[in-house]
């Protein structure tokens, strides 16, 4: 195209498709379930993709994407409904704000995040933690961002730096790196991260972006509870961390036992995050359904309607995925890192830049990881004491920068906190680029000294 070369022509082209994507969202007023199918077709037709596979590959991109973030988002909704029916939610939320206070609560919910992100993908951390940020805000006071902010910046920090999270695990065996240290590392350049990217930008970002949740959403995971009978704290806590036990309990057996152990392929079903969200929603029938007085009528009934408000989100995310997975197959995201590894930069640096530049073109969090990992890691022989372990968070942090219109998780947060596409590159685009900078601030310190 104008002469230039293939490289920069896909440069070229997926920057023409995003562009073309946001004017169609924000001029045109077009749908983005829409605008993002009709801009993965001209991103296809632009790259001189047969066309079908222009189709067969956004189908790849919809249905891998909702293989497991549809199911995950059911699930996580459903259980959301009931703990807002039984009052589980407001029973957390009132805890939490009497025993922080209102002025700390949203460091309240940065340690509640962090925690259950070391073993949740995003996607499940997001869904189970949404409805505390509603009921939260609504009891509270606290501007809704200041609070959503350190739940979202905890979840991906963990989701970006540490395994068992698939980016990092995948990133080890790559490079070659050790999981413990990998895992004790991540953990001190996350925490400070977070606290940065979190509470601290929240406070401030909450004063100039005043957002408020779409009526359907407040009423279905945050409305007054329908019964008296509030479960307890503790019976809350465990429903809907049980997911988090599960998955703990399969990464700590598969780290004990051998693959092809009888009770690791047993933990591996079960601790497997669709099947352990389907046991904690089963429970949840009983704990915030049965239990709390509901009919078995009243219970179907509650789980039915949480479905409604969540079909043109799933959507998107769906649609999102599959403009992802055009980027992929155009060769947009191969080409741009190869044009960045001739760059004469210091591994940890390098590693960080391919991965961001992937991380831009695909939306992919895991695809930048894995592929920059590729790209980087015949580099590493070459240059003797680079420490593995940096490397994959370096990784790791590049592959968060500047989440945009081609990333699932842009569309969820901006569905999920009823923004505009402005205001979502105002916050979550923002502090995305902010965690992606500041660990690899702190990685570049912590390798003065490992």
């Amino acid at each position: 195209m104008f002469g230039l070369s293939n490289e920069a022509s896909l440069l070229l082209n997926a920057f023409l498709a995003i562009v073309v994507l946001i004017v169609m969202i924000t001029r045109l007023r077009i749908h983005p379930f829409i605008a993002l199918i009709i801009t993965s077709g001209f991103l296809g037709l632009i790259s001189g993709m047969p066309l079908a596979k222009i189709v067969k590959s956004f189908q790849d991109g919809f249905g891998g994407v909702l293989g497991f973030v549809g199911i995950v988002l059911g699930l996580g909704t459903m259980l959301g409904k009931m703990m807002a029916e039984s009052g589980g939610a407001d029973q957390i939320a009132q805890t939490l704000v009497r025993a922080f206070g209102k002025q700390r609560v949203h460091w309240a919910m940065m340690i509640g995040a962090f925690l259950v992100g070391i073993p949740l993908f995003f996607e499940i951390g997001f869904v189970l933690l949404i409805p505390l940020v509603f009921i939260v805000a609504r009891r509270s006071g606290v501007p809704l961002f200041k609070i959503g902010m350190p739940m979202l910046a905890s979840l991906s920090v963990m989701h970006g730096l540490v395994p068992p999270h698939p980016g990092p695990l995948l990133a080890i065996g790559i490079f070659g790196a050790d999981i413990g240290k990998t895992i004790f590392y991540g953990l001190v350049v996350g925490l400070p991260t977070v606290i940065i990217a979190g509470p601290m930008f929240g406070a401030f970002i909450a004063k100039y972006v005043d957002i408020k949740p779409s009526d359907e959403l407040m009423e279905q995971l945050a409305r007054e509870p329908q019964t008296k009978d509030l479960p307890g704290f503790a019976i809350t806590l465990i429903t809907v961390l049980s997911p988090v036990f599960l998955m703990l309990l399969k990464t700590f057996v598969d780290v004990a036992l051998p693959e092809g152990n009888a009770v690791r392929d047993v933990m591996d079903f079960i601790g497997n995050p669709i099947v352990a969200l389907l046991a904690a929603l089963l429970l949840s029938l009983y704990t915030f359904g049965v239990a709390r007085g509901f009919t078995r009528q009243q219970v179907l009934k509650f789980v039915d309607q949480s479905l409604a408000p969540t079909a043109a989100i799933v959507l998107i995310i769906g649609a999102g995925g599959g403009f992802k997975q055009m980027l992929v197959n155009s060769g947009v995201g191969t080409a741009i890192g190869q044009l960045a590894v001739h760059a004469q930069i210091s591994p940890l640096l390098l590693a960080w830049f391919v991965a961001g530049v992937i991380r831009v073109a695909t939306g992919s969090a895991t695809v930048a990881t894995i592929t920059g990992a590729g790209i980087v890691a015949p580099l590493v022989t070459l240059i003797p004491g680079t420490n593995r372990e940096l490397l994959v968070l370096a990784t790791g942090a590049g592959s968060l920068i500047l989440s945009h219109v081609n990333d699932a998780g842009f569309w969820l947060v901006k569905e999920y906190f009823n923004m505009s596409v402005g205001e979502t590159f105002k916050t979550w685009t923002a502090m995305e680029t902010i965690i992606s900078v500041v660990a690899l601030v702190f990685i570049m310190l912590l390798n003065l000294v490992v």
